[in-house]
């Protein structure tokens, strides 16, 4: 082969292998889905310790209401093509320097409030803070970072209101909260879990929505309905240039036994271990269906935590009888904190450094 020959395959043989390797490198990106993976013992884990966060409730704080086991403090999630970044306290508080980050929603939000809190503060336990409650507002100041965390009990995301002596829970009206939202630089909505709440729990006594009003709907249509209604008010009223928009996905419980071969009676208690992914029989959760149906239809960019499918593999997280430090109740849809949560907020993280 003469010389002329050997230089003009040389070049196609280069350019073949970076066209290859360029279109490897997309595929691989394509592959790589931070929540298709599984749980996997870590023994640098957990990222703080319960006990020394200023934050926590007694009610999250598992260890500290004499729950024996650590197990479950020491898993960390990895995905199967590609690997979730361990928790970076300098670079998230990088990338919120100067902001106001705002969870909306139920409990299962304040959950994942409160382990972002006691994250900074395992990243940061010498940074001053100050804290404040005011109504159903709590807000943690990091004065150093110049970065407010915040936490706005609001189950529903739209409004009840008190007319006479009902309550009406008002599917396409949320006009009482949405200045203290626009307040934040990003906000983290939340809502599902008391949806299902009858009886003594039911914090309405009439449903309405336009002009008509109801003594009950269908759980599942209702909650669609306030859905739509904010993201309604997303693609109107927000300035998505400036206010980050995300979704935590609905946090999964566990008191169906039987959906892992256990008897119904048990619930979460005694579990020790997360499931392998071909080990869960729930099946398909039809709340996060509906929201990511609802979401897919908004104009403008939200951002989606699907922590569904990787949370019901944690029966082993809930607090159960240690949500309690006299073990009263059972407790199997909050988490133990350190513990599942955690790794919603590194998810967090990424998406916010990739949006």
């Amino acid at each position: 082969m003469g010389y002329r020959a050997v230089a003009v395959f040389t070049i196609l043989a280069v350019t073949f292998l970076s066209v290859s390797a360029k279109h490897a490198h997309v595929k691989s990106n394509k592959l790589c889905n931070l929540y298709e993976g599984e749980w996997v013992f870590d023994n640098s884990y957990p990222l703080y310790d319960s006990n020394k966060c200023p934050f926590l409730i007694q009610q999250f704080n598992c260890s500290g209401n004499g729950r024996p086991d650590r197990g479950y403090q020491k898993y960390r999630w990895q995905p199967h093509n590609c690997n979730l970044p361990r928790w970076n306290g300098e670079e998230f508080m990088r990338r919120v320097r100067g902001k106001r980050m705002m969870f909306v929603g139920d409990s299962i939000s304040m959950n994942q409030w409160q382990s972002l809190a006691c994250m900074i503060h395992g990243a940061f336990p010498r940074a001053a803070h100050t804290t404040r409650r005011l109504g159903l507002l709590s807000t943690i100041v990091f004065p150093q970072f110049n970065f407010t965390l915040m936490y706005s009990r609001n189950a529903f995301l739209v409004d009840i209101t008190k007319e006479k002596s009902r309550r009406v829970l008002k599917l396409n009206k949320i006009g009482g909260s949405v200045k203290q939202w626009l307040s934040s630089d990003i906000l983290i909505f939340d809502t599902w879990h008391w949806w299902l709440h009858t009886g003594r729990k039911q914090p309405w006594d009439l449903v309405q929505y336009g002009k008509v009003r109801l003594k009950d709907m269908d759980r599942m249509v209702a909650y669609e309905k306030a859905l739509r209604t904010l993201t309604r008010w997303i693609d109107q009223s927000v300035n998505t240039k400036r206010v980050k928009i995300f979704f935590q996905g609905v946090s999964p419980d566990h008191w169906n036994a039987t959906q892992w071969g256990k008897p119904e009676l048990q619930r979460c208690s005694g579990e020790r271990q997360p499931f392998r992914p071909e080990m869960y029989g729930g099946g398909r959760n039809l709340p996060e269906s509906i929201l990511e149906n609802v979401l897919g239809a908004v104009r403008k960019p939200v951002h989606l935590l699907k922590i569904t499918a990787l949370s019901q593999l944690r029966v082993d997280g809930h607090p159960s009888i240690y949500g309690n430090p006299r073990k009263i109740g059972m407790d199997c849809t909050h988490w133990c904190l350190p513990g599942i949560p955690d790794v919603w907020n590194q998810l967090l993280k990424e998406t916010l450094i990739r949006s």
